[in-house]
């Protein structure tokens, strides 16, 4: 193996680097220091607002979203590996059974200890 096949992604890696520092510099001095009041109060259609904005919030709305989190990352890990089920070996099937099951194993703690019960 050549050193050389990896040279566009390790430029590409350093561009962005560099782009990304550039552009966080670039507004960090261009941003306004001190921000109108009626721009940071809240808005609500236009009226003032009845109450404050910043009610606090169940913490089964963060559970449910980790949740989804959690499976959307496992499809991500699925999707390509049923793809090339073909290759697949049975390390690499056994190691996704492994990932299912502690997965499952997961949604069933949740599922017992009522993080998927909303009361």
């Amino acid at each position: 193996m050549n050193n050389t096949e990896y040279t566009p992604i390790l430029a590409t890696l350093l561009i962005r680097t560099l782009l990304r520092r550039i552009l966080v510099i670039i507004t960090h001095h261009t941003r306004k220091r001190k921000p109108d009041p009626e721009k940071i109060s809240t808005y609500e259609c236009g009226f003032d607002p009845f109450e404050s904005a910043r009610l606090p919030f169940s913490i089964k709305f963060f559970l449910i979203g980790i949740l989804f989190m959690l499976f959307d990352i496992e499809i991500s890990f699925i999707f390509p590996w049923c793809l090339s089920i073909k290759n697949n070996n049975i390390n690499r099937i056994i190691n996704m059974l492994l990932f299912l099951t502690i997965l499952t194993w997961g949604f069933i703690y949740e599922w017992i200890s009522g993080g998927l019960n909303w009361e």
